[in-house]
């Protein structure tokens, strides 16, 4: 089934599974978040953005039964996959089929909000910040993961057709009504809104040849690549020969890729 302007990326089962993958390589980081924002039993934890739930169902864990987690997606998909595949052992994750500027939350009513990229999608992420913290109790914290610095996206050894299609994904992110490095704006946002900021941190991932890490950035290339051919930026003999190129890395053992670089910040009502 393909849902129609939902995502970038997609709702489809291959990108359902990419996003699977990419929750296995960065759970560690998340986990390391909730943990120093004192997520805990009993919570109620919103997953702003929460995608087919992954986090959403490591957060159910942390708050136990008698937490609560508020999972918020705009894909129906996404949405009726928690529904189908997490609820039945889950019982305490509330899927909700919402936009951001559509969610309704009730004021005072949240313990902490996790968000993870899900700000670089959005035209107006001060505005949905300022609408989520409204819903959060006083001292609640919110934990975000977003690209901080898209560019530092590279490959080793060089090779000229992976760079350009690299290149040409971050301008088609860069000529959209988004911002796809708003980490890097996160903190003057929360300063106008009033947020203490707890912590922050910069996340980078080195990924070695056929590993999680290394398939994270590669399935990103099968999906999103091709896209690009359709929006104008690249042509079929650009993706072939960079996909080549990177089936042949695959084989040598020192080859590399720096994965765009994200930032952790945890802020404070």
């Amino acid at each position: 089934m393909v849902e129609k302007n939902s995502y970038i990326l997609g709702t489809d089962t291959n990108e359902l599974s990419r996003l699977e993958l990419q929750h296995d390589v960065w759970l560690s980081e998340a986990k390391k978040g909730w943990n120093k924002a004192n997520f805990n039993k009993g919570q109620t934890i919103l997953d702003l953005g929460c995608g087919p739930g992954s986090c959403s169902k490591e957060l159910a864990k942390i708050v136990d039964t008698y937490g609560k987690i508020i999972s918020i997606d705009k894909s129906a998909i996404f949405i009726n996959h928690i529904k189908k595949k997490l609820q039945k052992e889950y019982s305490n994750i509330e899927p909700i089929e919402s936009t951001f500027d559509d969610m309704n939350l009730q004021s005072s009513s949240i313990d902490g909000i996790f968000c993870r990229w899900s700000l670089a999608w959005i035209s107006n992420p001060k505005e949905i910040i300022e609408k989520a913290t409204l819903a959060l109790k006083e001292k609640g914290r919110i934990v975000f993961h977003e690209y901080y610095d898209w560019s530092t996206h590279q490959i080793y050894p060089y090779r000229k057709n992976i760079n350009k299609c690299i290149q040409q994904a971050l301008k088609s992110f860069k000529d959209s009504e988004f911002e796809i490095d708003i980490g890097a704006y996160l903190p003057q946002i929360l300063n106008d809104l009033g947020l203490k900021i707890v912590s922050s941190r910069l996340m980078p991932k080195l990924a070695s040849p056929k590993t999680n890490e290394w398939m994270w950035p590669k399935t990103f290339y099968l999906n999103y690549f091709p896209k690009l051919v359709k929006m104008g930026y690249l042509n079929k003999n650009d993706v072939e020969k960079s996909l080549n190129d990177i089936n042949e890395l695959e084989n040598l053992s020192y080859a590399r890729i720096c994965c765009p670089i994200l930032i952790e910040i945890i802020a404070e009502k």
